[in-house]
């Protein structure tokens, strides 16, 4: 297993990517971060990979979600200050991404699962802008948790 340290920082570089871009690195792109060659890189993802709720694209070693963000489009996109460019892993991690964000507006918009109609919540550090429609509520019928190929993010 990778030192602590060294995954710390692997996970703080890959976060800021994400936040900076909407992207997440490749493993070679990492591995320059952390002054490492790219298949050490590809180690140290694997191994933080493990440690948190992410995943890897199935098959590959492309970052597919690392939370609260999702890599691949889902139906919670997320703009910040009405810039676009941002997906989060689920519902309930979306409102985790105002956190990455501070003082800027961050909207997540979402279809209902359940009948389609659109919901928007929007936020700012710890103050709730907007919800609509006002009834909205977070809803999962999956397991937390587990290991990573087995996520329930579908």
């Amino acid at each position: 297993m990778t030192d602590v340290a060294v995954l710390d920082r692997a996970f703080s570089s890959i976060l800021s990517t994400i936040i900076d871009s909407g992207q997440a690195p490749h493993y070679a792109e990492l591995g320059t971060a952390l002054d490492m060659g790219p298949e050490d890189a590809k180690v140290v993802l694997h191994d933080l990979i493990e440690c948190i709720p992410g995943w890897l694209h199935p098959g590959t070693d492309y970052i597919g979600s690392f939370p609260p963000f999702n890599i691949q489009p889902t139906q919670y996109r997320v703009s910040v200050d009405g810039q676009p460019g941002w997906y989060a892993q689920c519902g309930f991690e979306a409102t985790a991404i105002r956190w990455l964000f501070p003082g800027q507006t961050v909207r997540v918009e979402a279809p209902c699962l359940d009948c389609g109609d659109s919901m928007v919540i929007e936020m700012r550090d710890e103050e709730i802008l907007l919800v609509e429609p006002d009834t909205l509520v977070g809803y999962t019928n999956a397991e937390v948790g587990g290991d990573a190929a087995n996520r329930p993010f579908r």
